[in-house]
């Protein structure tokens, strides 16, 4: 059995460890708020940036971070022949495809297309809608993004197979169709003057950042540090003396 004054240690031990863990997750938390923030301010002064030139569009992976998110206006042939749909994808809450296009440039580079958004048929999922794409050269403005996001797949080779596809890796792709295909993807936008009819949704949102999450954590952390030091205090120091007196 332990003794009054080592229980007390014990216990003073375990308050002021539990109360410094608690405090520093918050603290990690308010680190990551501020990192959070910085991106976000880096995405927020991209997206600001003047229109970036088709010439200067990345040929490199390691020249996409510093493009991404820019607006960029691209001419090209589109190749319908390797458009591909991204299942389970949503758009304002409706679950659908997105539509992936290769465009092939004027210097005989390709790259990646997300033209937009299309619901899926609810009675047979593999019915898939008729895309309009225009035969002759196009125009399109465009925001530079990196891949698509990937989602969980049970069978990761299966699916990235076929015209329907859960994920797709620009690397891949391009072996698949021997296409040289520049290491990321345009976000295809309506143009205001003479939209597409091709009848996909871009209501592309821009890329957020949640920080106000961080914050509520760390204020969470925070509290249970104030918790156990109350605790302490009151059972250890506060009360034992009142019933002393």
């Amino acid at each position: 059995m332990l003794s009054a004054r080592a229980r007390w240690l014990v216990i003073t031990l375990a308050a002021v460890a539990s109360a410094l863990l608690m405090a520093r997750l918050g603290l990690w938390q308010l680190d990551r708020a501020v990192q959070k923030e910085s991106l976000q301010q880096a995405v927020d002064s991209s997206v600001a940036l003047p229109p970036l030139p088709a010439q200067a569009l990345a040929h490199a992976p390691a020249q996409v971070a510093g493009q991404l998110h820019r607006r960029v206006t691209v001419r090209g042939q589109w190749l319908p022949e390797r458009t591909v749909f991204l299942d389970n994808r949503q758009m304002d809450g409706r679950p659908g495809f997105f539509v992936l296009t290769p465009l092939r440039l004027d210097d005989g580079s390709a790259v990646l297309v997300q033209r937009g958004w299309v619901p899926r048929d609810m009675q047979e999922r593999t019915r898939l809608p008729a895309i309009a794409t225009p035969a002759q050269p196009v125009t399109l403005t465009a925001r530079i993004e990196g891949p698509p996001a990937r989602l969980y797949e049970f069978t990761p080779q299966g699916g990235e197979m076929g015209v329907i596809r859960q994920n797709l890796s620009i690397e891949s792709f391009a072996d698949e169709t021997q296409l040289s295909l520049r290491p990321l993807t345009l976000l295809q936008l309506d143009d205001a003057v003479a939209p597409a009819a091709d009848g996909l949704r871009r209501h592309w949102p821009l890329p957020a950042v949640d920080v106000h999450k961080h914050y509520g954590y760390a204020v969470q952390w925070f509290s249970l540090a104030a918790l156990i030091t109350g605790l302490y205090v009151w059972f250890q120091l506060l009360r034992p003396r009142r019933r002393a007196a």
